[in-house]
């Protein structure tokens, strides 16, 4: 599965780290079970409605994550439930979802088809600049701390909503560990977060990439190919297995680059370069992809700047952004 991209024609000026991969001061994993922590007036919480962070600020490029105090009238949609993100700029920082919020003017209804959904939501109680949206397209413009902190809670939420029930015995679970675990009152199981592997990887040989894109995807739109590690799999076997299995071609040299964790819904992107074998770069499509095509470094420079007549480049704050940046400015062969 290739990565999705952006349709953003914005030049690149620097390389970037990928969003969500920054840390922030202290997760504080010794203090979620600390209830004087979770309970301090000093906390700052962030909400996270359906899936979507509040996000402050018009300037898309200057964002912020929309921090609200632990007792501001949004959160009385949230009820009890808080998750400890740790500690960060001297206060505990928390989240909350508050998905039971129903908008006075829901505005039109997301397509869980669609590449992003540009909806955003505003509600009555919060400053005219905050804003409920999709963070995919808010991530680039978010400070990195804040970025990470809102993937981290919203690849939990996730997890919570679609673990209720215990896997050992198939009893309701409850949240414990300031959100960090789920018990089940029946037979004490303790579950932990799901995160899923995934690899990503830029396929190279002589100075041209393989990308690949799957169908639905807006026109013009190519990104590196990915998947899902399977159970017993290193991660190069998992490099290697992908890219024969979407595009015929064999992988023979693979090395890392970096990470992204990438909470749609709950995985880790870990990015490769991968080198093809000599004179096996003959293309053969499988059910997944709609297309693959080798480019030259070049055109990838066009395509990087936003002004290829037909392509579009990866999104701003992606690994696979990342990636080719990297591979563009020989920072990565």
């Amino acid at each position: 599965m290739p990565h999705m991209s952006s349709e953003s024609s914005t030049p690149d000026t620097e390389s970037e780290a990928p969003s969500f991969a920054c840390g922030w001061d202290d997760r504080g994993a010794a203090l979620r079970a600390d209830p004087a922590t979770l309970a301090s007036p000093d906390a700052l919480v962030l909400p996270i409605w359906r899936g979507r962070p509040l996000i402050a600020g018009e300037d898309k490029a200057n964002l912020a994550a929309g921090w609200v105090a632990a007792d501001s009238p949004v959160l009385a949609h949230a009820g009890s439930q808080r998750l400890f993100l740790g500690l960060h700029a001297g206060h505990p920082r928390l989240a909350a979802d508050i998905s039971a919020w129903e908008p006075a003017a829901p505005g039109r209804s997301a397509d869980a088809a669609a590449f992003q959904d540009a909806q955003e939501y505003r509600h009555p109680a919060l400053p005219v600049d905050h804003r409920f949206a999709d963070l995919r397209g808010a991530m680039a413009g978010l400070n990195p701390a804040d970025a990470a902190m809102a993937a981290t809670a919203r690849a939990l939420f996730n997890w919570h909503r679609t673990h209720g029930f215990c896997a050992a015995c198939g009893a309701k679970s409850t949240p414990a560990l300031a959100g960090w675990e789920r018990h089940c009152p029946a037979c004490g199981a303790r579950h932990f977060p799901r995160t899923d592997p995934v690899v990503i990887m830029l396929v190279v040989r002589a100075g041209r990439v393989l990308l690949g894109r799957s169908p639905g995807w807006p026109s013009g739109m190519y990104s590196a190919l990915a998947g899902f590690v399977e159970p017993g799999e290193t991660l190069e076997n998992a490099v290697r297995r992908e890219v024969h299995e979407e595009t015929g071609v064999r992988v023979g040299a693979v090395r890392f680059i970096a990470s992204q964790p990438w909470p749609w819904p709950n995985s880790l992107m870990m990015g490769f370069l991968a080198e093809a074998e000599p004179g096996d770069e003959a293309i053969t499509l499988d059910h997944e992809l709609e297309d693959a095509r080798w480019f030259t470094r070049d055109e990838m420079l066009t395509v990087m700047a936003g002004s290829h007549p037909t392509l579009r480049h990866p999104r701003r704050g992606a690994i696979a952004h990342h990636m080719l940046h990297a591979w563009l400015a020989g920072n990565v062969e």
